[in-house]
């Protein structure tokens, strides 16, 4: 009923419907309306539907809303992230927020954006489920009663506590909150203490509050353990003769994991075939067989839904007794597989394969570092293991073909670094060290790659309910926001029309940017740019992997979508795909990937937090130290700096007190207003460990001026409101000599006939102002100099010489237009005057008195973007510069700072704007141009 329901409603020619008119509608009998009701209620609840204020239903999204769920950000506003994957975040003020707390089911209200192309904003009209039921945060006392504030900065408010409901809590105490009253419109979120967790900064209190802030179940209830006590230590007999198993217990079969993995739930063999074929197989422990679905165990897999993997344990989706034991692949033990064998021929293409239930016996438990240690010729790791060392090289060969292969296609591969904290017995961080991917990890990743998208492509051909890993492409404004960023490093990032970015040419990138000190950088940036991958019912690709099919089928033991797809497979090979089974899950399916795609958000949020937390205590012990790392940001506050330990920090603009530093972030840059120095993203810095607040996981940097290489720039002309007075004097024309240049004869003609004379070009172009000094600057020498030379150096600058190019006219009356094109000119000056910060002389008529005077003055000659490429004809907009606008001043060097391909848009108005000066209008379509 509820799919009849949710079709009809979308029909084009549906309105919103009374009950009574949906029933009709619908045909529904007088006896099924208590049902009909409860599954409108329930679809309500849901924001499948929505209820008017008469009573009537519709669908959200042809009435203005849209439902998903609240992503809160700590400065107190937050974003919808919608049901549907493709579709955009929405924007939420926080007084539009009426109560909603982060990972909150909200029903949102749509508003037209506020400007041409702004983002479109929304307002909270209904809470559909709360996602936070108890809140962790520190208590205070107040002289009445008391109040909580919350661990979660997302949280913005406090929580009052009443005075009979504080449990005895100590000030400063950490305690766990259960919320008696949500948020209203002038009143705080009411709350009990219901448990008291520790003093903060004891041992231990800080992970068991990150545990109980994402509610995180830290022990399993009697009846799941009472469930798996039965379950047998060794595999029976009797379970290896059911399901047809295929016995491969005489298989060279091996596990490769870390050194500290306990659930061992994948195994690899790999041997070379006929015709120089490979045959990969993958096994995977059979936990389907020992979790059957609807007991005890399942739900409180299902609830969990993932294993997550915290800096000082690990909180399972299932008991010990399964993950560690019977359904681990210890080595020399028989353990119950789903084997998926495959063929694969020279180019990495999969030509047969084989799912099937196995049972085997590993020979060996290796890790990563004995298996590099293999491959890289050490002897002693290939004594120990000499009868496997023959394998282990055509894995590696086997590796290079399949990574070949998905590379040709279009897949990304980042190598983001990874961070790995070393704690002492009282869980405090004592290293922290960054961990590399070696051979033997990809390995298993492409073996594991090739598994599942083989997986995922037999069960979508067999039409079968299934679990997909799916992953949508990215938003068109995050390409373009992208595009804007790689400029800076000198890549051009070409969208298409329709704003679909291959990932071949993401790929492209990543590849370019390989071993670059930028790389870490670049990486991140574009992963932030992509989507999120997710679990769906619906097969719709994966991006990031340019793959049409893939899914989870590698890792049953620590995720709950792993086991879905292998009670699929069981019950296709067993022969239970019957249309019952079948039309249960096609029900199930899509609300149980929803909800393991939620876990999974939070297992990854609970996983860094822990990390965050002890890069923060770590760093806490080396306030004063200093290290060597990048800028990974920039921004109007300071930027922050990456240490090679992976540890993040802020260097605040205000600790920065040789100049004073101006933000521009079509550069990505903070540059001194005097000194012209450049701080960017990429380059390295040496800091000093100034201030570390563990409680909110942040590190401030003082940068090491003295040890820091300078960089600087020289400034690129703006339209200011000099504007007129630098074109000429870019000209190498002087004010003197201007006047007494020769007018052509037709203007003369016009003067004497008391016509208009033409003596502008089209307003906002770089034209010449005169046609008639156009033609007298072409073939003049450079003007002599107006004085005895002078101490102060020549300087180069750009000049414009003028050619005339006839041009088709529209109309008889219209005057031949001019291309501009850029050759150099020396210009002197005299001892007396004033020049601005290019050398270029300032006519005294348009002087700076009260800048030099009053420093607190924005400099107006401040760097701003340079107009776009192309000339100086109508809607190019202003000069053309050949040169990068970042170019080393004379004395310094800096590499990287001519950016080759980087053409940047914008204008001085736009500029001062971001960074609070007042600028002169300029004309309108000079305007246009630059925001073009």
């Amino acid at each position: 009923m509820k799919e009849r329901i949710a079709k009809f409603i979308r029909e084009k020619a549906y309105k919103p419907m009374t009950f009574e008119e949906l029933s009709t509608a619908l045909g529904v009998a007088e006896k099924q309306h208590v049902q009909l009701k409860k599954t409108l209620e329930q679809m309500e609840v849901a924001g499948e539907v929505v209820k008017t204020r008469l009573d009537r239903f519709g669908a959200p999204e042809r009435m203005n809303l849209a439902v998903g769920r609240l992503q809160g950000h700590p400065k107190g506003f937050g974003f919808l992230v919608q049901d549907d994957p493709e579709a955009d975040d929405i924007f939420i003020g926080r007084e539009s927020l009426n109560g909603a707390w982060h990972g909150d089911r909200i029903m949102v209200r749509l508003s037209p954006p506020a400007r041409t192309g702004g983002r479109v904003e929304g307002e909270v009209i209904r809470i559909l489920h709360r996602a936070t039921t108890r809140v962790v945060g520190t208590f205070e006392a107040a002289k009445h009663a008391g109040y909580v504030t919350p661990d979660d900065r997302r949280i913005a408010d406090d929580i009052f506590i009443p005075r009979g409901a504080t449990n005895g809590a100590k000030v400063g105490e950490k305690v766990v909150v259960q919320v008696v009253q949500y948020p209203e419109a002038r009143r705080n979120a009411e709350g009990k203490i219901v448990e008291r967790i520790g003093m903060k900064g004891a041992v231990g209190v800080d992970i068991v509050s990150v545990i109980r802030k994402f509610g995180l179940p830290e022990v399993f209830p009697p009846r799941v353990l009472a469930e798996a006590e039965p379950i047998p230590d060794t595999v029976t007999e009797q379970a290896i003769r059911e399901d047809g198993r295929r016995d491969l217990r005489g298989w060279n079969i091996v596990t490769i994991d870390g050194e500290d993995a306990k659930d061992l739930d994948d195994a690899v063999n790999v041997e070379r075939i006929r015709d120089g074929h490979w045959r990969l197989g993958v096994h995977i422990a059979d936990v389907s067989y020992y979790v059957q679905e609807g007991t005890a165990l399942d739900r409180e897999a299902y609830a969990r839904a993932t294993s997550v993997y915290l800096a000082d344990r690990v909180v399972p989706m299932l008991p010990p007794k399964l993950s560690n034991g019977i359904c681990s692949l210890n080595p020399q033990v028989d353990r119950l597989t789903l084997s998926c064998v495959m063929e694969i021929d020279a180019h990495g293409k999969v030509h047969k394969y084989e799912i099937f239930p196995s049972v085997i016996k590993t020979a060996a438990r290796m890790t990563y570092t004995k298996v590099n240690e293999i491959l890289a010729g050490d002897e002693d790791a290939i004594a120990a293991y000499r009868p496997l060392v023959p394998m282990f090289r055509e894995m590696h060969a086997l590796m290079e073909v399949l990574r070949g292969r998905r590379m040709r296609r279009g897949a990304i591969d980042f190598d983001l670094p990874e961070a790995k904290v070393k704690l002492n017995e009282n869980g405090w961080p004592v290293e922290i060290r960054r961990v590399e991917r070696g051979v033997s990890e990809r390995i298993i990743e492409e073996f594991m790659l090739a598994a599942n998208e083989t997986v995922a492509e037999h069960c979508q051909k067999q039409g079968v309910p299934f679990m997909f890993r799916v992953h949508g492409e990215p938003a068109g404004d995050r390409l373009a926001g992208l595009r804007d960023f790689l400029a800076l490093f000198g890549y051009t990032l070409r969208i298409p029309t329709d704003g679909a970015v291959p990932a071949k040419l993401l790929q492209t990138i990543t590849d370019w940017v390989r071993g670059r000190p930028e790389e870490n950088l670049i990486s991140q940036v574009i992963l932030r740019t992509m989507r999120q991958a997710i679990y769906s019912a619906e097969n719709f690709g994966h991006f990031g992997l340019a793959a049409d099919y893939y899914c989870h089928f590698t890792s049953p033991i620590r995720r709950y979508p792993d086991l879905v797809v292998h009670r699929v497979l069981r019950a296709m090979l067993t022969g239970g795909m019957n249309a019952k089974v079948r039309g249960k899950w096609e029900r199930w399916m899509p609300e149980a990937a929803q909800h393991s795609s939620d876990r999974e958000r939070v297992a990854v949020e609970a996983e860094r937090e822990t990390i965050d937390l002890k890069k923060s205590e770590y760093m806490s012990e080396r306030i004063g130290e200093t290290f060597q790392g990048l800028i990974s940001g920039v921004g109007p506050f300071g930027f922050f700096v990456q240490l090679p330990t992976t540890v993040e920090g802020l260097v605040h603009i205000s600790s920065l007190t040789d100049d004073y530093y101006h933000f521009h972030d079509n550069y990505y840059a903070l540059i001194g207003e005097r000194t012209r120095r450049r701080f960017r993203l990429g380059d390295t810095v040496v800091v000093r460990v100034g201030r570390v607040d563990v409680d909110n996981r942040q590190v401030d940097f003082m940068l090491e001026a003295d040890e820091t290489p300078v960089v600087t720039v020289t400034a690129v002309p703006g339209e200011t409101r000099q504007r007129s007075a630098h074109k000429q004097a870019l000209r190498g024309v002087p004010k003197q000599v201007q006047k007494e240049l020769p007018a052509p004869a037709q203007e003369r003609e016009d003067d004497r006939k008391g016509g208009k004379r033409r003596r502008r070009g089209k307003r906002g172009t770089g034209e010449a102002a005169e046609p008639g000094l156009a033609a007298a600057v072409a073939p003049a020498p450079p003007p002599a100099p107006l004085a005895a030379p002078t101490q102060r150096r020549p300087v180069k600058v750009k000049l414009q010489q003028v050619e005339e190019v006839q041009k088709p006219a529209p109309r008889e009356r219209s005057q031949p237009r001019t291309r501009i094109r850029d050759v150099d000119r020396e210009i002197r000056v005299r001892p007396g005057d004033k020049v601005d910060m290019w050398g270029v002389p300032v006519p005294e008529t348009r002087g700076r008195k009260g800048l030099d005077e009053d420093p607190s003055v924005i400099n107006p000659y401040a760097l701003t973007p340079p107009p776009r490429d192309g000339g100086g004809g109508g809607r190019g907009g202003g000069r053309a510069f050949t040169e990068a606008p970042f170019s080393p001043a004379p004395g310094t060097a800096d590499e990287s700072a001519g950016l080759p391909g980087l053409t940047a848009g914008g204008t001085a108005a736009r500029g001062a704007r971001r960074s609070g000066q007042r600028v002169r209008r300029r004309p309108r379509a000079a305007q246009h141009d630059g925001e073009k």
